[in-house]
């Protein structure tokens, strides 16, 4: 599908922060679908997962601000951004008139990335460490002709932070990371304006 350049597309990206918070989540919402236009969000959810993970007894390990996702934390990651918090925004937004869609990168092969290697770290205590995050994917490409074509269908994309390998692993990937990548694929289609929401009293701003 062609698309025109000098289409507008606002990109929001928004933090576990406001979705896990029902009155940032429903203000999010009123802002979101009030928005004129082509639009994508993308939303993470760590806090909630870490908060699900502890439930099942499952200890969060984080090394300098970042995930560790090892097997049962993928399980966890997986249900928790791919289904609670995506679906929840997306009843959220259906139910505001928003056509929207539920998607992680998984989906449709639509963010595909490769599982991160060892990297040094630097810890707490000021020394450096090789850490092995698990399965944790950085990004490699975005397939920006199918999210256009959703878009130019009258579809509102809501992402989650998930990925996979093509070779059937699914990777628990930093949702800004995947925002910007977004933004950079739909930029050879639209105008892109990428924002990045906090949990703040207004959150779009």
């Amino acid at each position: 599908m062609k698309t025109n350049t000098e289409e507008l597309l606002n990109i929001i990206k928004v933090g576990g922060g406001v979705v896990e918070n029902q009155a940032s989540l429903a203000r999010l919402l009123d802002q979101f679908a009030s928005m004129p236009g082509r639009k994508v969000l993308v939303h993470g959810g760590g806090r909630l997962a870490t908060s699900v993970a502890a439930s099942l007894g499952i200890e969060s390990q984080m090394v300098g601000g970042r995930r560790i996702t090892d097997e049962k934390m993928l399980e966890v990651v997986t249900m928790v951004y791919g289904g609670l918090v995506n679906k929840n925004i997306v009843a959220g937004l259906q139910a505001k008139g928003v056509k929207a869609i539920g998607l992680t990168g998984v989906d449709g092969d639509v963010i595909r990335s490769h599982k991160r290697p060892l990297k040094r770290v630097k810890m707490d205590d000021g020394t450096e460490q090789m850490v092995d995050f698990g399965f944790v994917g950085d990004v490699d490409k975005v397939d920006a002709k199918l999210l256009s074509e959703l878009i130019e269908g009258g579809s509102v994309p809501v992402i989650a932070p998930l990925t996979h390998d093509g070779e059937g692993h699914i990777l628990n990937t930093n949702a800004d990371t995947i925002a910007s990548s977004v933004a950079c694929a739909l930029a050879e289609h639209y105008e892109v304006t990428l924002t990045f929401c906090f949990e703040k009293a207004g959150v779009l701003r």
